[in-house]
């Protein structure tokens, strides 16, 4: 995860609080003592005791923004993070889903290390907020209106480590790879309508209640709401058939990146959202 806006912050709440879910580890690109507070202010708040990884702990900008302060209060910054690669390939298995909704450091850098020590790994599943499915793979009545026709796109996430994007998505340690692209996830908005089904059941969880009171403050600067990239991925991975997939091969292509159908990679897109049962999922308790 990072924390460049309320996003990241919203699926770990997510996946801290949400009764399908074990959550193993959290690791942080870069993983400056800010963003580890943040994490740390987090699992304190929700009674959780998980081990944290950081990509570079000496990172000289703090990478946090303001939104969390001002939503949360004062939160002292922490060191207590191991190496992000160390602890992927302590707390990643066969059984395991690896969620990211950041640059791929963490994860590229376990990889190399699988590879130049022959060591035995395997991920059940790895499912990335970023990537981009177009013309060819998107119908046509399904294709929002900013990316209609378009093969290619630029997405942050991968394009923050390519090389690492690109390597996770060729590696055969990884069984299933899942992208929450966002041909589909710029159409999901989280804006008054569920803010108000937030509010119905927040007492019901304290991690719900933690989203909305983040999410309160939001929408009081900016009442149109938040595009909700990661907590689309992480209900996606909680339970893919909430979305349509399209197995694909990914491609970047001077700087941006697309896919074209390709049975058999084991790397598949979403194309279209069940957006009822996304809701579902999200506000489980």
């Amino acid at each position: 995860m990072e924390t460049s806006d309320p996003d990241d912050f919203m699926t770990l709440l997510l996946l801290l609080g949400h009764p399908r879910v074990d959550l193993r580890s959290v690791t942080i690109t870069p993983g400056t003592p800010a963003q580890v507070g943040v994490v740390r202010w987090a699992l304190r708040a929700l009674g959780r005791d998980v081990p944290v990884g950081a990509h570079n702990l000496d990172h000289p900008k703090p990478c946090v923004s303001q939104w969390h302060y001002n939503a949360f209060g004062q939160i002292p910054e922490s060191r207590d993070a191991e190496p992000g690669a160390d602890l992927l390939l302590r707390t990643l298995d066969a059984e395991t889903t690896l969620v990211t909704g950041a640059p791929l450091k963490n994860l590229g850098a376990a990889l190399r290390r699988v590879d130049a020590e022959q060591r035995p790994f395997t991920l059940g599943q790895l499912v990335i907020q970023g990537g981009f499915a177009g013309e060819g793979v998107v119908p046509a009545d399904k294709q929002l209106e900013k990316f209609r026709g378009l093969t290619t796109c630029p997405t942050f996430n991968l394009n923050g480590d390519p090389k690492s994007a690109l390597l996770a998505l060729a590696h055969p340690a990884i069984r299933v790879r899942r992208l929450v692209s966002k041909n589909v996830c710029h159409g999901v908005v989280y804006d008054p309508a569920l803010h108000a089904r937030v509010t119905a059941v927040k007492d019901r969880s304290a991690a719900l209640a933690l989203m909305w009171r983040g999410m309160e403050h939001y929408l009081d600067g900016r009442p149109g709401g938040k595009i909700f990239h990661d907590p689309l991925a992480a209900c996606c991975a909680i339970d893919p058939t909430i979305a349509s997939w399209a197995e694909v091969e990914v491609y970047r292509a001077k700087g941006e990146w697309g896919s074209r159908l390709s049975p058999g990679t084991g790397t598949h897109i979403i194309v279209d959202l069940d957006r009822e049962r996304f809701v579902d999922v999200l506000l489980a308790t």
